[in-house]
């Protein structure tokens, strides 16, 4: 820990993330029971300790500079952290109960929940999860679960949602696939090679095409609309198929197919309903899924400067207005 580093203190932080998520110095002020002008020297001093300007002011309002952009998922991981803290602090955290349901994909409920959802075990286990396996976002306007994890970012206006980061994928196979049918010198040699699908397929010829892979519909031999069952068809030999860097890297039986292939993003969205934000079984599970999954992310290989385009169909990465539920 570099201790000499910490120059601010929390009370700065607080008033510049209460600017930024109400847009102005008066609203933070009414937020935070205290004065516009003591929310201005806040953030002055915030501004002074860090070296940056964080906040542009002018006749049209407040605007955060790139710097203030940069730092603000960090200052409200730290909101988050302040309110983890003090519910253990005075032990409400511990008197919090009932069900919360989260749903998500089915090969990430299988594959990263269990990891991201242990540290409720300590910090609020009288909260029980129910995990559905789904990837429409029906289930949270018919309320069939608290909280979406998704790779589109919704537009139904009673739902609220935070971008966590992106998961990147590339094309694998297993090392027995490629020995069998030789490793691809170009990537148009791809478009050889045996496939196998998700739930539609042919959702993936075109970006493949644009890159100079013309695989064919045929090509799918094996398909299926449940990730695992997909991931194991992988496993088992049958060919190539697209999928999550942060898993196949770690899967000793499978490597990727080509060095040079563009990298597609697939953004993670996290939802819930904003009705229920100030629901504080929800904000804890909310922001215990919000820390986990950003810290698989960090985990990824480290990026090089492989091209990267946006996975088909995972929607705009803009995150403007996207906001976490507040305790």
């Amino acid at each position: 820990m570099n201790w000499q580093a910490i120059s601010f203190d929390w009370n700065q932080v607080r008033a510049f993330l209460a600017t930024a998520e109400k847009g102005s110095f008066s609203g933070a002020a009414r937020a935070l029971k205290t004065t516009q002008p003591t929310i201005g020297r806040q953030i002055g001093a915030l501004e002074e300790a860090l070296g940056v300007t964080l906040v542009e002011r002018s006749v049209r309002g407040l605007k955060l500079t790139e710097a203030g952009r940069n730092l603000l998922d960090h200052v409200r991981a730290m909101g988050e952290a302040a309110t983890l803290i003090s519910m253990v602090a005075d032990g409400s955290s511990q008197d919090v109960t009932g069900e919360v349901t989260v749903t998500g994909t089915d090969l990430l409920s299988v594959s990263v929940l269990p990891g991201v959802l242990w540290p409720l075990r300590e910090t609020a286990p009288g909260v029980r999860v129910r995990i559905l396996t789904s990837s429409e976002l029906e289930n949270l306007t018919e309320r069939d679960a608290d909280i979406a994890i998704r790779h589109v970012r919704p537009d139904q206006p009673d739902l609220i949602a935070r971008h966590i980061g992106d998961f990147r994928a590339n094309l694998f196979a297993t090392s027995a696939y490629l020995d069998r049918v030789g490793r691809p010198g170009r990537l148009r040699d791809i478009a050889d090679y045996d496939f196998v699908g998700n739930a539609d397929p042919e959702r993936l010829m075109a970006p493949l095409h644009n890159m100079g892979i013309p695989v064919r519909a045929e090509s799918f031999v094996m398909s299926s609309a449940n990730g695992v069952v997909a991931w194991e068809l992988v496993k088992a030999g049958y060919g190539v198929s697209m999928l999550p860097e942060a898993l196949a890297d770690a899967e000793p039986t499978l490597e990727r197919v080509i060095d040079d292939f563009p990298t597609l993003e697939f953004p993670i969205w996290l939802v819930t309903h904003r009705e229920l934000q100030t629901s504080r079984r929800i904000r804890i599970v909310f922001d215990t899924l919000a820390r986990g999954l950003a810290e698989r992310l960090a985990r990824q290989r480290p990026s090089d400067s492989t091209p990267k385009i946006a996975a088909p169909g995972s929607g705009s990465k803009a995150i403007a207005g996207a906001r976490a539920p507040k305790a």
